[in-house]
């Protein structure tokens, strides 16, 4: 509307209209704004959302279902069956190679987003079953002879027939996996009582040393970039051995602090020492105070190995007295060593971190400002995360030992709003009775045809808890806008990570058997498109793997007719309480070839 304005360039009332006295005017404009605002922000200081029906409001429930267009995706190009869209080559000139920074997360624009389903290799057949197949998978599921090429005298796997064979070895036991791990356990008789339970790998290879720990009750994340290495996640989780893309560069790692009980590195050439100590001292951030950091490689055992690392002895010694030093001022000792294995312990006590408070003392304590357990795009910072002096229960050496942590109320649920031992106990109860009735809803699960599973926006690891016994192995994904409750995750001896699902995720395609979400659109609606969300579950899903959608009535029709255009198959059933508000819907990815394809 304009406005009539006088020769001053102010705004004035028709002649004919009544002056209204300013006083009048406020009052009237203030109690309009307390109005508008009551409509418009009734829910900001409403609760934590503890499930979807809670979430659905009378006022939603009385509102029709969303309805979205029937829409059949095309198929991506062959090229693109191994895309993973924040980790893609094709775009890694556009960023520097300064610390590799290039094989960190960049994601496409939203204007650069496929809209088109991932065709499998030519050949693809559904994957070998647990636990046959951490010792051989099929070839053309992973069609890549770059590492039997150049490490086949390492024997990381080998090519016979249609198989890859992966015979445990590597760049640091030849002699095999099993025999290298059994030097470990000697040096830290603690991976054999339940007291480490949760291990990374940095530079994990083709995953042999978690695939080896998980039959000593330890489960690994196994990390490794998309690099020149060519599909060592995808072959690790071709295998069923949990893995993620990640690399140590300029930012933090995705996972909250003092989250793992040991970190390992085998010749996995990070430079320690280098930019200020910065990489190690991430680890320190994500490793549990009383946790364990295994080092094997140069510089270890240097006096017997340096003629093979085409270096000087002084050199190794030089690099390996740099790495103590730079151990012992972030309050690591060396806790065992024998031929070619180091083992240094973090700390648990306080008494070494008070000396970081000296101003001469380097590398120096992180301030106030630092956030442990802001690890999303997190740049890194070359200081030392102290544990929290408030928290007496998470070190190793106090943690309930494994299984005994699983049930146990971790001390970090107080830092959760609304968070408790009471509400883990009801959470937990919560899941048991969940995966009892989503078994029925999918006989599969339970059974080896299911092996990776991700949860997509889990709580507190509840259904990963509930479904342990079963022969698989949980991601719990904690979404970097909900509540931090990855501590907790990582307390009760489960695994998982941060991330965005207006993001794609940072894995291959088709590696995992099945995806879990509880009220994602419901949370992420107003910031992430489903239609993308959805076509990154079929990307990242295998095919003939399933999904357990469960969701509020609102937005489950949308959902399946989505995902009847990615040709999965869909049916709708009732929670295990019968109720309107929210329904599951078991959904099956077909298996299809590109119409290019031979197969």
């Amino acid at each position: 509307m304009k406005h009539n304005k006088d020769k001053d360039g102010k705004p004035i009332g028709d002649r004919g209209n009544r002056r209204v006295p300013l006083t009048l005017t406020i009052v009237a404009m203030c109690a309009l704004s307390f109005y508008l605002g009551g409509i418009f922000n009734s829910d900001k200081d409403e609760p934590e959302i503890k499930n979807v029906s809670q979430a659905v409001s009378t006022k939603e429930s009385s509102i029709s279902p969303l309805q979205v267009k029937s829409v059949e995706f095309a198929e991506c190009s062959a090229d693109y069956q191994d895309y993973t869209p924040c980790t893609d080559p094709r775009r890694w000139r556009k960023y520097g190679n300064h610390r590799l920074t290039f094989l960190e997360r960049h994601c496409p624009p939203a204007f650069e987003r496929k809209e088109c389903l991932i065709p499998p290799p030519d050949g693809y057949k559904p994957p070998i079953a647990w636990p046959k197949s951490r010792d051989e998978c099929w070839y053309k599921n992973v069609p890549y002879d770059w590492i039997n090429t150049q490490k086949s005298n390492q024997n990381w796997l080998r090519k016979q027939g249609d198989k890859f064979q992966f015979p445990g070895g590597g760049t640091m036991f030849p002699r095999g996996v099993g025999a290298y791990v059994d030097l470990m356990q000697e040096l830290i008789p603690e991976m054999s009582d339940g007291t480490i339970r949760t291990a990374i790998d940095t530079g994990c290879g083709v995953a042999s040393w978690g695939g080896d720990l998980l039959d000593r009750g330890i489960l690994t994340v196994s990390l490794a970039p998309r690099d020149n290495h060519e599909a060592q996640v995808q072959f690790a989780l071709e295998r069923g051995i949990p893995a993620i893309l990640g690399v140590i560069s300029t930012q933090r790692l995705p996972f909250s602090s003092s989250s793992f009980d040991m970190a390992h590195c085998s010749r996995c050439l990070i430079p320690w020492t280098e930019f200020g100590g910065l990489y190690l001292l991430e680890i320190n951030r994500i490793l549990r105070p009383g946790g364990f950091w295994v080092l094997s490689g140069p510089p270890v055992n240097y006096k017997n190995r340096w003629r093979g690392w085409n270096t000087t002895v002084e050199d190794q010694k030089s690099d390996y007295d740099k790495l103590q030093e730079l151990l012992t001022a972030m309050c690591f000792k060396l806790y065992n060593t024998k031929d070619d294995i180091a083992v240094w312990q973090k700390l648990p006590d306080s008494s070494c971190y008070t000396k970081l408070s000296d101003p001469d003392s380097y590398p120096p304590k992180c301030d106030d400002s630092v956030e442990p357990d802001s690890a999303w795009y997190t740049p890194l910072r070359s200081c030392v995360v102290l544990p929290d002096q408030k928290l007496k229960k998470t070190a190793l050496d106090v943690v309930p030992k494994w299984p005994e942590r699983l049930h146990v109320a971790p001390e970090r649920i107080t830092e959760i709003h609304g968070g408790s031992a009471g509400a883990f106990k009801h959470d937990d109860s919560k899941w048991t009775v969940r995966a009892k009735h989503y078994k029925k809803l999918l006989p599969a699960l339970g059974t080896p045809k299911i092996r990776n599973v991700m949860d997509m926006n889990t709580v507190y690891g509840g259904f990963a808890a509930a479904v342990i016994e079963d022969p698989l192995w949980v991601m719990n994904v904690v979404s970097s806008y909900a509540p931090n409750t990855l501590p907790v995750v990582f307390d009760r001896g489960l695994i998982g990570t941060y991330h965005d699902w207006c993001e794609a995720f940072s894995t291959y395609p088709r590696t995992y058997d099945l995806l879990h979400l509880d009220g994602l659109f419901t949370a992420e609606s107003q910031r992430c498109d489903m239609k993308y969300a959805l076509l990154e579950m079929d990307r990242i899903l295998r095919p003939t793997g399933y999904a357990i959608i469960r969701e509020s009535s609102y937005y489950v029709d949308a959902v399946s007719t989505i995902a009847e255009g990615m040709r999965w198959e869909c049916r709708k059933e009732n929670t295990e309480y019968d109720t309107d508000k929210e329904k599951i819907l078991i959904c099956q990815k077909t298996l299809w070839y590109s119409s290019s394809s031979s197969s």
